[in-house]
């Protein structure tokens, strides 16, 4: 039962970043071919990471179609005249949000079942999470987020590590997982309404 709520988080987590990738995209004027281009990749391009980092071939990302189905049929959707997403004031922010607490917890999740080690779990956690959308960033010719000064890598790791800790301890797999993604997209979500940065070096 658990193992179909993790599913089904990682394609709502896919949907957001297609989303988060194709209004990007869109921004920066690309034809339609470069928006479903970008969308995909922002979606499951730190899955696919994370896979290959965990030695498992083919990664999801590539060999289950749904992954593809669902990244495409977002960037559709950003492409319709008049769409909801085209009216919506930051969508890229927003879905980006809500991808990034979505992959943390999945992809801590994959690495845990797979690694059996907190420290690979969470480290992958927070690469699944911010992979898509630092190689959307660099396709766009944007300087990635992660390098900023903004709380999207920390807030990823509230979300893998919270995961992680839950899993070891035997917590309610559902409740864990909501939990994780829940407090790095509100995380991620306060950061941006009151400007929240990192300090200098």
């Amino acid at each position: 039962m658990s193992h179909g709520w993790f599913v089904l988080v990682d394609l709502l987590g896919t949907f957001a970043f297609a989303l988060s990738g194709a209004s990007a995209s869109i921004e920066r004027r690309l034809d339609w071919f470069g928006v479903a281009v970008v969308a995909y990749v922002t979606a499951c391009g730190g899955g696919i990471l994370r896979d290959l980092a965990l030695g498992l071939h083919p990664p999801l990302g590539i060999s289950q179609w749904r992954y593809v189905v669902v990244a495409l049929g977002a960037a559709a959707l950003s492409l319709w005249p008049h769409s909801v997403v085209q009216r919506m004031r930051h969508p890229v922010l927003l879905f980006d949000a809500i991808g990034l607490g979505f992959f943390a917890v999945t992809g801590a999740h994959r690495a845990m079942d797979a690694s059996h080690n907190v420290e690979v779990a969470i480290a992958l956690g927070v690469a699944t999470a911010v992979g898509g959308g630092v190689l959307r960033d660099v396709l766009l010719n944007r300087v990635p987020v992660i390098l900023q000064r903004e709380i999207y890598a920390l807030a990823a790791l509230l979300g893998a590590g919270i995961q992680v800790f839950g899993q070891v301890h035997g917590w309610n797999p559902v409740f864990t997982l909501w939990l994780g993604a829940g407090s790095c997209a509100l995380m991620r979500f306060l950061a941006m309404r009151w400007h929240w940065r990192l300090p200098y070096a």
